[in-house]
């Protein structure tokens, strides 16, 4: 019993009359109006603006208060504090000069259909509990299966990135290895598991591995060939290498399209190893698979119709707000009986075979993501989409062409749809080049290590870029070399 109160008294709580009113559905159309008012300003400014923030570690925290405040404040105290501090504190992932990591693209449709999410607000963790957000995303999977071309056995589900997405192909990878022991007993005692994926993994594989408790020394990256794609009879032989030493292979996780330099995997000649081994298989094209929507660019992944998992994230390269990931499926069971959990106060009474996509991912709260995917696609179209992917590659071959033919520049690696590195002199030239670069503000890029070289990457897939933007590129390594 809490000090001070006796038995059958409550808490009596007086109220205090407020200055200010708490904001009210009421003030939120107002404000809502305001909002987009903003955002339209904004992101007509965008080109006026520098790409990447211009502030120092620990400059805004400065300006705001120690404490959170006791009594309301007015939202035009708020909004203005936000216009003030906010804006020039950011990086401007909208901006079409952003040419840095990969694009996280809003198109405004999605971005109104982020409103409406919003605004209705569901926790979409059963069907019963947003049966339209549940269909409309299975709906929207098939869309998505068809526009990349993929075999219509896939089915699949909507997850926040390509980290969760690869983490849950992982463990299903684990448990089916374990007989689907470790679902129960885990892995103490069990055998020494084993992933297989090349140097030009993402590092959320190397995250999957540590949280599905196999071990980064278990994760066995494969040499690549001349074009850095996995070397397929490294994987054979690296498989029968551990077999041979009692270790248990676990699953195979392809590249296609990877972070660094854009290096694909041969997919089908991987794949068909990993199945000679009866070893569960994930393709990563987080971000290339977009691409797909254009059939000229399938070849890339010849043979992925194979595969077990595939992710893509159609939030890098096809307008759908972060975060968007899809992962598809050739068969959900194996996923499902890994991660899938149905205790009595998430049935559905009644319903035995309904489709609940929390139990085919981590979290068991969802957002309603299938809403904005289904915005977009009706809203620019296959067609629109893809003369903006054509664009884009288009672009990045034209620009590296250029930096290519400029004195002191050479192109390390070329064009991977829409992403090229190059270089400037030496290392130490390339980062103090690239500091200029990004202090300059007028485009944004990054770096990234190849065969020990510091090297600058671009990447073309703003949403809203035009040629003239990716050309800025040229000009302003003209202006600052």
């Amino acid at each position: 019993m809490a000090q001070g109160f006796a038995s059958g008294e409550c808490l009596v709580v007086p109220l205090v009359p407020c200055v200010t009113a708490p904001m009210t559905h009421d003030e939120l159309l107002e404000w809502s109006r305001r909002a987009a008012e903003w955002a339209l300003d904004y992101h007509k400014s965008l080109r006026d603006r520098p790409v990447r923030a211009q502030v120092d570690y620990g400059a805004t925290a400065t300006q705001l208060p120690a404490v959170a405040p006791e009594a309301p404040e007015p939202m035009s105290h708020i909004f203005k504090d936000f216009e003030a501090i906010v804006p020039d504190a950011m990086t401007h992932w909208q901006h079409p000069r952003f040419f840095a990591y990969f694009a996280a693209n809003a198109s405004p449709a999605s971005m109104l259909a982020e409103q409406l999410t919003n605004a209705i607000a569901a926790q979409a963790m059963l069907w019963q509990t947003s049966p339209a957000a549940t269909e409309i995303e299975q709906v929207m999977v098939g869309w998505l299966r068809d526009a990349l071309g993929l075999a219509g056995h896939f089915t699949g589900t909507v997850h926040d990135s390509a980290t969760t997405a690869t983490l849950c192909a992982v463990l299903t990878m684990r448990d089916r290895a374990m007989g689907w022991r470790s679902v129960e007993d885990g892995l103490c005692g069990g055998p020494r598991l084993r992933i297989y994926a090349s140097a030009q993994t993402h590092s959320s594989v190397d995250k999957a591995v540590r949280l599905a408790g196999i071990g980064q020394a278990n994760l066995v990256k494969i040499p690549t060939q001349a074009d850095y794609g996995m070397d397929p009879a490294a994987l054979d032989q690296a498989i029968r290498d551990d077999l041979a030493a009692g270790y248990k292979p676990a699953g195979v996780v392809v590249c296609s399209g990877g972070t660094s330099i854009g290096a694909f995997d041969p997919v089908a000649a991987c794949i068909a190893v990993a199945k000679a081994h009866d070893l569960y298989t994930h393709v990563d094209a987080a971000w290339a698979g977009s691409a797909m929507i254009c059939p000229e660019f399938r070849a890339l992944w010849d043979g992925v119709d194979r595969a077990d998992s595939v992710v893509f994230n159609p939030h890098k390269w096809l307008g759908v707000q972060f975060d968007c990931a899809i992962q598809f499926l050739a068969d959900p069971a194996p996923q499902i009986r890994s991660l899938g959990l149905r205790p009595d106060y998430l049935q559905t009474l009644g319903q035995d075979q309904i489709v609940n996509f929390n139990e085919w991912t981590v979290p068991l709260g969802r957002r309603f993501r299938a809403l904005k995917i289904w915005f977009v696609l009706r809203a620019y179209g296959l067609e629109g989409l893809r003369a903006r992917i054509r664009n884009h590659v288009a672009w990045a071959h034209e620009l590296a062409d250029v930096v290519g033919e400029m004195g002191g520049f050479d192109i390390v690696t070329p064009c991977a749809l829409s992403l090229f590195t190059f270089r400037y002199r030496d290392d130490a030239a390339t980062e103090a080049l690239l500091a200029r670069i990004n202090d300059d503000g007028r485009v944004y890029l990054t770096q990234t290590q190849h065969e020990g070289q510091f090297v600058i990457r671009v990447q073309v897939g703003q949403f809203d870029c035009t040629r003239h933007d990716v050309m800025m590129v040229a000009k302003v390594l003209r202006d600052l070399t």
